[in-house]
């Protein structure tokens, strides 16, 4: 137990202005420093038209629509230059599903390829655009960093309209217009960069909207798009944010196009009750599976098919390859554990093999950091001349921060946010980056604005996983970096059944018993009885950390417990 805060150990002084709320949610809200009235209710109760900003508080955003109506009046050839991720590829949805909405002809959404191109803008990719008489690019998640990169195209008579949400470094790039919620005074600096492009939307119809006849609103439609890239992306889903993933899902939930039908089809999955676990752990992967194996336009073209039988075919695509991806990390895992095994500890995990795969490191470093409960860098080499790697945050420190702070000569580039990053080194640099990364540890840490959150928001006895509390719980969702899905411990609780499911009966399932004697199912994907440090066997008490989950598989609904740790 030592490894977990309990929020409630000690009594809450829970404020006046909550108590007009069940007891649980009280205290839920008061975990997550929601204490006034106004502030509960905004949570609560997001409101598109009250709680989100006027994108033109956005740094050069009046700057930005003024160059892109510039545009499609003179009929320029416009350049939608968007990331590989499941940030960039819906924000390019956007965009493109904009120009479609006014009818606008003359563009194309450009992807560059993780392997060949890597991250950011590139020149080659310049190059082919100035072949096709391009005049403007609008970058999507990136382009804050690639200051000869953007030189480079303005000084051939392209305009740069980036578009990000990146930490600026110390020298910006000279675009034509930067939109990027950390520079200057915006309200929420933590937007993913499909939410600053859909902010950009947004101002583009409220500036121009009577002018192309679409009517007010209709950026919302596109929220599904924003909503997705917010819940994959590991913003924390407070704030702007908020509203974005809370109508999002509800645009979600109406499953308007056709490729995300054929997606939750095959994953068996009823968009009707689509949550964000949903997202996140099954249809964010397969999506970044496009750029991880194949190609990330397959994952874009996925998104904004109209079409019934390419969205089938697309859909079956990625899940393919998302499988090799599977086996790919689970290998290169297997190696990682091997090493790490016979290494001393250090604070920060430095990790490589020439031969692993660019594309799936990201995931390794985010397993990596899940078990050892480390910040974790791993790199490789694979289709490369040069070594280029992922990074991972355990929340004690901003990565970014920590790159920063190791000595200059250490990288090639870097970029990311607080919990995630990528770079490059060279071979001869690749040596000491444990060393240096360790030593940049401890000032980054204390420089750190991540915040670390409790582990366990109360006690609960088994009584109490009714509908009730779930749906005080629901009222929470959707859940994610900075809102994290409560969690609650279940004293002295007796295993009255434990068995494994599942084809390779790789899943595990208790029947836990309160002294009432009421019965409650509690599941953990990819666990055994073995997986924990305490015996779980029948007729043993343990005390069970668990969040609540409202199962709808086969068209049943049932309540029950998704086991975090048995201690």
């Amino acid at each position: 137990m030592d490894k977990y805060l309990t929020a409630s150990s000690v009594p809450l002084a829970i404020s006046e202005s909550l108590k007009q709320y069940p007891e649980l949610l009280q205290t839920l809200l008061h975990n997550r420093g929601i204490v006034s009235n106004e502030s509960a209710e905004q949570f609560l109760n997001p409101s598109y038209e009250a709680h989100m900003y006027d994108p033109f508080l956005m740094h050069d955003m009046e700057k930005a629509c003024v160059r892109i109506f510039e545009a499609t009046e003179a009929k320029e050839k416009i350049i939608i230059y968007s990331d590989y991720d499941c940030d960039g590829i819906p924000g390019g949805v956007i965009l493109h599903d904009f120009f479609k909405k006014i009818g606008y002809e003359n563009f194309e959404n450009y992807i560059p390829d993780r392997h060949e191109e890597g991250y950011g803008l590139n020149h080659e990719a310049i190059d082919i655009f100035l072949k096709q008489n391009a005049k403007l690019v609008i970058t999507i998640d990136l382009g804050t960093s690639d200051i000869a990169e953007v030189a480079n195209a303005q000084a051939k008579g392209i305009d740069v309209i980036v578009t990000d949400h990146h930490l600026p470094k110390e020298e910006l790039p000279r675009a034509y217009a930067l939109v990027n919620p950390k520079l200057g005074a915006y309200p929420d600096p933590m937007l993913c960069g499909a939410g600053v492009v859909f902010k950009l939307v947004q101002a583009l119809i409220k500036k121009y909207g009577e002018y192309w006849k679409i009517s007010e609103g209709y950026e919302k439609w596109l929220l599904d798009m924003a909503g997705l890239a917010t819940l994959s992306d590991m913003v924390p889903l407070v704030n702007e944010n908020r509203v974005i993933a809370y109508y999002g899902l509800k645009v979600l939930q109406k499953n308007r196009r056709p490729g995300l039908q054929k997606l939750l089809a095959k994953l068996n999955i009823d968009a009707r009750y689509l949550v964000e676990d949903d997202l996140t752990f099954m249809v964010t992967p397969r999506l970044n599976a496009a750029s991880r194996m194949d190609s990330p336009m397959r994952a874009f073209e996925l998104l904004r098919s109209t079409d019934d039988a390419e969205a089938g075919a697309l859909a079956l695509h990625l899940s393919k390859i998302n499988d090799e991806r599977k086996t790919n990390v689970a290998l290169i895992m297997k190696e990682v554990h091997k090493i790490l095994e016979q290494r001393e500890e250090k604070e920060v995990i430095i990790i490589g093999n020439p031969k692993w795969r660019v594309g799936v490191l990201g995931l390794v470093a985010g397993k990596i950091t899940e078990t050892y409960s480390k910040p974790a860098f791993v790199w490789g080499m694979e289709g490369s001349e040069i070594i280029k790697g992922s990074c991972r945050s355990d929340g004690s420190v901003n990565v970014v921060t920590l790159m920063q702070t190791a000595t200059k000569e250490t990288f090639l580039d870097f970029g990311g946010h607080e919990l995630a990053g990528g770079f490059s080194v060279s071979n001869e640099k690749v040596h000491f980056l444990e060393e240096e990364l360790s030593q940049a540890y401890g000032k980054a840490k204390n420089d750190s604005r991540v915040a670390v959150k409790k582990d366990i928001d109360m006690k609960l006895s088994l009584d109490a996983v009714t509908m009730q509390s779930y749906k005080q719980i629901e009222q929470m969702a959707p859940f994610g970096c900075g809102n994290p899905k409560p969690v609650f411990l279940f004293e002295g609780v007796e295993l009255a059944e434990v068995k494994l499911f599942g084809k390779e009966k790789n899943h595990l399932e208790l029947s836990v018993l309160s002294e009432t004697g009421k019965r409650v199912k509690a599941i953990s994907f990819f666990n055994t009885h073995e997986s924990f440090k305490v015996p779980v066997e029948k007729g043993k008490r343990i005390n069970l950390i668990a969040s609540f989950d409202l199962s709808r598989f086969a068209g049943r609904t049932e309540l029950r417990l998704r086991i975090v740790d048995v201690v």
